[in-house]
């Protein structure tokens, strides 16, 4: 008979001190829904002097992870140290020794996820990874069993804060992009470096591993197309406002004729989505099955004691199951191992989608004709277009929404418009999520 569930961890940092908070603020209440007491009983950390804000009984926190891995009173570990190749060690080490492994670690799953979760499903043993996506949403555990029965069509997602933070600021207030990046950063909403963020890697690495689970296909986040937000302006927001569109940075994952279709980039949403809604620091993502139509999940997507929320929930699942005898009993990736299958990426340039174009020309007679017929010779239509005021000889914009165009005819249309003589820089592209009018 068990009669407590030892948890160590490895990281004490932001994430790993909401954790501790939340084991120990709430032991009472886990007691309750797992059965027996959950103790941590090791923290592993290269700083063992740093004031976290919680204090621990003597002699749990040490500096040195083999510690963790190798204590007989620990049963699970969890990894929240980040990177890779240590981090990697550290988990496989982990399930070599037959321990329940929870992560928050999502861009290790998107290089090496695979390797991860085979390890896994040899030892039986729990593999815990739901604050790797949407912070406190409990987006992981809605796609490994609360809609294991649907087939999902597509997955939209914003699943980066600090993008979304800065472009409803810029939206809002009517500021650019690197005005707000800077207020985001003293605010504490962007890091000192925030390239992960702002380029969409972060977002590719959560698409990665939510295309995984849902279409049960193998991905590595390094084929997805992934554009950022840094070449965005207000005036783009302010063009996007008149056709009622709002913008977000959204992963989009689809199925198309059998094909997966996965990407990040800036996108236009009209007012009907409910991701258009979601402002500031949230994350929201929307999943689409056959059977249960939309799904839309939404909450802080970072900060201790959100993704903290999610840890523990792992821990919690995985000593229910330990008490159970019921480890291994999900699949870490969602699928049973041998019923997963590859499924061809479509590559950009065949996806198909409304576009957003903007053109800054100098004034002249003819050059709306020109875009046109160039954008013709493609076969993309024009659905409407905005030109407002003349100042002949001078730089102005001409913007145009496209119906439903294929990526490739429009990129190709772009690099004939973008060398005549009258672009002043090249096309602002933008693509539409949403129904062709």
């Amino acid at each position: 008979m068990i009669s407590r569930v030892g948890v160590g961890l490895i990281g004490f940092g932001t994430v790993g001190s909401g954790v501790v908070k939340i084991l120990l603020e709430n032991a009472g209440l886990i007691r309750r829904r797992v059965g027996v007491p959950i103790e941590l009983v090791r923290v592993a950390d290269f700083d063992v002097t740093r004031d976290r804000g919680v204090a621990l009984a003597p002699g749990v926190l040490v500096n040195d992870a083999k510690q963790v891995l190798s204590d007989p009173n620990v049963d699970i570990v969890v990894e929240l140290v980040g990177g890779y190749d240590f981090a990697k060690r550290l988990i496989l080490d982990a399930i070599a020794a037959g321990k329940t492994v929870v992560t928050a670690n999502k861009a290790l799953l998107a290089l090496h996820g695979e390797e991860i979760f085979a390890a896994a499903s040899r030892k039986g043993i729990d593999l815990g990874f739901e604050a790797s996506v949407g912070g406190g949403i409990p987006v992981i555990h809605a796609l490994k069993e609360g809609l294991a029965a649907n087939s999902i069509q597509s997955i939209y997602g914003i699943i980066n804060g600090t993008s979304n933070y800065i472009l409803s600021r810029m939206t809002n207030e009517g500021k650019g992009f690197a005005e707000t990046l800077i207020e985001a950063q003293k605010a504490g909403y962007a890091e000192a470096d925030p390239t992960f963020d702002v380029t969409g890697t972060d977002s590719a690495h959560k698409l990665a591993i939510l295309v995984n689970l849902g279409f049960g296909t193998p991905v590595n986040f390094k084929d997805l197309y992934t554009e950022g937000i840094t070449h965005i302006t207000e005036h783009d927001i302010a063009y996007a406002r008149e056709f009622d569109y709002t913008i977000k940075l959204l992963g989009i994952a689809k199925l198309v004729d059998g094909d997966v279709e996965a990407r990040v980039h800036p996108t236009m949403l009209g007012a009907e989505s409910p991701l258009a809604k979601i402002e500031g620091v949230y994350n929201a993502i929307q999943l689409i099955g056959d059977a249960v139509g939309d799904v839309v999940l939404s909450g802080r997507g970072a900060g201790d004691l959100a993704a903290g929320s999610a840890v523990v929930s792992d821990i919690i699942a995985g000593a229910r199951n330990l008490l159970k005898g019921g480890a291994g009993r999900v699949p870490p990736a969602s699928f049973q191992p041998e019923e997963r299958r590859p499924l061809r990426l479509r590559p950009m340039e065949e996806i198909r989608s409304l576009y957003y174009l903007r053109f800054m020309v100098i004034d002249r007679p003819g050059v709306l004709a020109q875009i046109a017929g160039e954008l013709g010779r493609y076969g993309i239509s024009i659905s409407s277009m905005l030109q407002k005021g003349r100042r002949e000889g001078q730089t102005v914009p001409i913007v145009i929404k496209t119906h439903t165009a294929r990526e490739r005819d429009v990129q190709t249309a772009l690099s004939q418009i973008n060398r005549m003589s009258f672009m002043s820089e090249p096309t602002t592209l933008m693509r539409i999520e949403g129904k062709d009018e």
